[in-house]
């Protein structure tokens, strides 16, 4: 298959972080807002022992899940900031393509927020410079679902990718911790058809060959790491938790610093990461999102 054929879809698998068993995914809509911002509590007390202490060097635990026509991933996270300011964030369309260009594979993000629901256009790529019309454009539209002082829960979907992909889904669901953080859930899924999974195993056997994930599927001195299409889930799961945490800790700087501080300290996180990434040296990532950022907010995003 064209490797052309190949970046387009890994490109959208790369698109967010992923995720399944949430409370959001399993609460209805009669569901009270109570009772799913304490599932979301209790998920954060189970997972004590994890948060604490990991691989990761982070409080964050990762997890994902690969089924029939369906690829899905987990990130729990307890992030430094509080929940006013994660709600704020995550409820502004404009905020979210802030965040997602931080990701090495997205291109362009614009909001449009005259319409309603509100939808991010966006276009994914190579790990290197392109023109937009050489990239791939998805629009998702996006919902909050809920959105009081103890909970928050919105979607972002997606009915249509290429070579078959389908029904994207990116959840994200927070709630206020004690001491002045807060607990994020994120969730992602997506569809694929035969097409949509030989082009993956392509690339899975040529550019994406000896790439790992973080599920440990041995351990010891020389620990070894899921692959395949879980590892390549988790690997974008870890991008997207660094691109929001990097965002919300260039909160307290002046705004014209935020965007440099938040690219400097997204590449160093991923640095720590050497069996996952490295993908392009830092002076590359760094000039490339510079200039995707400049045409991004030229076109009034």
């Amino acid at each position: 298959m064209a490797r052309s054929v190949v970046w387009v879809l890994l490109a959208v698998c790369n698109l967010a972080a992923g995720f399944g068993g949430s409370a959001l995914a399993q609460s209805s809509p009669a569901t009270p807002v109570e009772s799913t911002a304490k599932l979301l509590l209790e998920k954060h007390a189970a997972l004590q022992t994890e948060l604490a202490s990991n691989a990761y060097g982070r409080p964050l635990f990762l997890e994902s899940l690969e089924s029939p026509g369906m690829i899905t991933g987990n990130a729990y996270a307890v992030l430094d900031a509080p929940f006013a300011t994660v709600s704020s964030t995550f409820k502004s369309p404009r905020h979210w393509c802030d965040v997602m260009i931080l990701h090495i594979n997205t291109k362009y993000c614009r909001a449009m927020q005259d319409s309603s629901p509100s939808v991010l256009k966006v276009n994914v790529g190579k790990k290197s410079e392109q023109d937009l019309s050489d990239t791939f454009a998805l629009e998702f539209a996006m919902r909050t679902v809920t959105a009081t002082p103890e909970y928050l829960a919105l979607q972002l979907n997606a009915e249509k990718g290429p070579l078959g992909t389908r029904n994207y889904r990116i959840e994200l669901e927070a709630t206020p911790l004690p001491d002045g953080k807060t607990f994020m859930h994120l969730r992602y899924s997506y569809g694929y058809g035969l097409t949509g999974r030989l082009a993956m195993q392509s690339y899975l056997a040529t550019v994406g060959s000896g790439k790992a994930g973080f599920t440990q599927t041995s351990r010891g001195n020389n620990p070894s790491y899921v692959g395949g299409m879980r590892g390549a889930v988790e690997r974008n799961t870890m991008r997207y938790y660094l691109a929001i945490d990097a965002y919300l800790t260039s909160q307290n700087l002046p705004v014209a610093q935020q965007f440099n501080a938040r690219l400097n300290k997204w590449f160093n996180a991923t640095e720590q990461y050497p069996a996952q990434f490295g993908d392009l040296d830092k002076e590359e990532y760094l000039s490339m999102k510079k200039n995707e950022y400049r045409r991004q907010t030229a076109a009034g995003s």
